[in-house]
């Protein structure tokens, strides 16, 4: 069939399954060119299908040439529709490891459930024994409970105060007023119990039980701080409050891992278009006005550099960037004074007539679009493309 985008705000509905392919083959050729450096060996990546899960897990098997089994949630055709991205984007890892003969296993479930943890937990320990590094990567708007059957739904409000703030109506790429209302402590709450730590901490909890870490295995789990224009939304807001438990989570897990000298960090790490972020209605703009400053200093990056940074300069360097609460900091470039200071002095001055010259809106829509295999070079939108894809070791 021939596929076409279907997007509203910040949502598409259909995915390229060639785009996709290709977009995750840009990823993996450029892990191979930066090669195999000290690293690990078997990874397990808890949100492996999209955005900085998808790459940790290229930079763990191509550039590292580990062991990885990932746990997504996606869903492939049906009924001659299109699947997700994410699933797009494993059948194009699957594809490219088989070929290199590198082990991946891949389980489509839940990753809050208890059935999905252990069944994800008897692989590692049927097929690899133990593992060595733990990527914690969800992003997801609500959360069941496998013991009480509660759902948690996540919000994007801000806490203590009304806020009204400057951003893009991405649809008629226009400047727009959004007025956000105060969370509630329930939504506060059920932000946390999504987006915190705990579910990570359950995670860790039971590989530990199983004894399926290995000596000296590390975890980590990624967040985003940012500077103060997007503070109030986010940082300061039910995001940054669900951020922060991950902060007083990982205390406990770095404890729990430094009994086989194992460590647990948060990763913070620059802001990049995502499915996630695109939600947040600050964001369009200022990764807009965060493009074009970095495109123009030469230091822009997106996941893949950004991962590939993060194993190199944090997860496994004897003298790893950190911040005074421990965190590995891979958003340097991103906070740099100068790039911080020409987007705040933009802020106040952009408007629909100079949007283009000041910002770099095209290149934040083609990086969205990408997301979902559209707008890639190379690919002829108006061929047939198969979309029943099928994706090889696919557990569940």
């Amino acid at each position: 069939m021939i596929v076409r985008p279907r997007v509203r705000g910040f949502v598409c509905t259909t995915a390229h399954p060639v785009g996709c392919e290709i977009n995750v083959n840009k990823q993996i050729d450029y892990a191979i060119l930066r090669g195999a450096r000290k690293g690990p060996r078997r990874v397990l990546i808890i949100g492996s299908s999209t955005g900085y899960g998808l790459s940790a897990r290229i930079v763990s098997a191509f550039a590292h040439e580990a062991a990885t089994i990932g746990v997504f949630l996606e869903k492939g055709s049906t009924n001659g529709r299109p699947g997700s991205a994410g699933w797009y984007n494993s059948a194009a890892f699957h594809s490219r490891a088989a070929g290199q003969g590198l082990y991946a296993k891949s389980i489509n479930g839940d990753a809050f459930s208890k059935g999905i943890k252990e069944l994800t937990v008897d692989t590692i320990k049927a097929d690899l024994g133990q593992v060595d590094l733990v990527i914690y990567s969800i992003a997801s708007p609500r959360r069941t409970d496998s013991d009480t059957n509660e759902i948690y739904h996540s919000t994007l409000k801000p806490i203590g105060k009304e806020v009204f703030m400057r951003g893009i109506n991405t649809d008629k790429g226009t400047l727009q007023d959004f007025r956000l209302s105060a969370a509630s402590e329930k939504e506060i709450s059920d932000t946390v119990a999504v987006m915190g730590g705990e579910d990570w901490s359950h995670w860790i909890d039971m590989l530990s039980e199983r004894d399926a870490l290995a000596p000296g295995a590390k975890t980590t789990a990624f967040t985003y701080i940012g500077e103060k224009i997007t503070w109030d939304l986010y940082w300061h807001g039910t995001i940054g409050r669900a951020k922060q438990d991950l902060d007083r989570s990982v205390l406990r897990m770095r404890d729990t891992l430094s009994r086989i000298n194992g460590d647990a960090r948060v990763a913070v790490l620059k802001a990049v278009v995502t499915q996630a972020s695109s939600a947040i209605p600050i964001m369009p703009l200022y990764l807009s006005l965060l493009f074009k400053e970095m495109k123009d200093d030469g230091s822009h990056e997106g996941c893949i550099e950004q991962i590939d940074r993060l194993f190199d300069e944090c997860l496994y360097n004897a003298a790893p960037r950190v911040d005074a609460e421990g965190r590995f900091r891979v958003d340097n470039l991103e906070l740099q004074t100068h790039i911080q200071e020409a987007i705040a002095a933009k802020w106040d001055i952009i408007s629909d007539h100079n949007l283009k010259e000041l910002a770099d809106f095209c290149g934040y829509k083609t990086e969205f679009m990408n997301l979902f295999g559209f707008n890639v070079d190379g690919v002829d939108y108006k061929k047939d493309v198969e979309v029943d894809v099928r994706i090889e070791d696919l557990l569940y």
